[in-house]
C-alpha cells in the first residue's frame, strides 16, 4: 500500500508544481526546458511581471498545496523503503 501512495501523491505533487511553472507563469515550452531551468524561469517572472499580473494568495496556495502531496509522498516512500519514521 505504501509504494501505490508514494507514486500517486508525488506524482500530484509533481504535477501541481509543474503547474505553477506553465499557468502561473504564461510560460509554453517543452518540459525538459522548464525542468531544466526553473528557478531561472521564476526569477524571470518576477523580475519582468507587473504587480497587476503576479498573485501572491495564489503562489502561496499552489506551494503550500504541492509540498503537502510532497511531504507525504516522502513519506510513503520512506515507509516503502522500511525506513520507519
Amino acid at each position: 500500500m505504501y509504494p501505490t501512495l508514494s507514486v500517486v501523491t508525488l506524482a500530484i505533487g509533481l504535477v501541481i508544481t509543474a503547474f505553477f511553472y506553465i499557468c502561473v507563469l504564461k510560460i509554453s515550452s517543452c518540459w525538459m526546458f522548464i525542468e531544466a531551468f526553473g528557478p531561472t524561469l521564476y526569477v524571470y517572472y518576477e523580475a519582468t511581471s507587473s504587480r497587476k499580473n503576479r498573485s501572491l494568495g495564489k503562489e502561496l496556495a499552489t506551494a503550500a498545496v504541492a509540498s503537502v502531496f510532497l511531504g507525504f509522498g516522502s513519506l510513503f516512500l520512506l515507509l516503502a523503503s522500511g525506513v520507519y519514521v
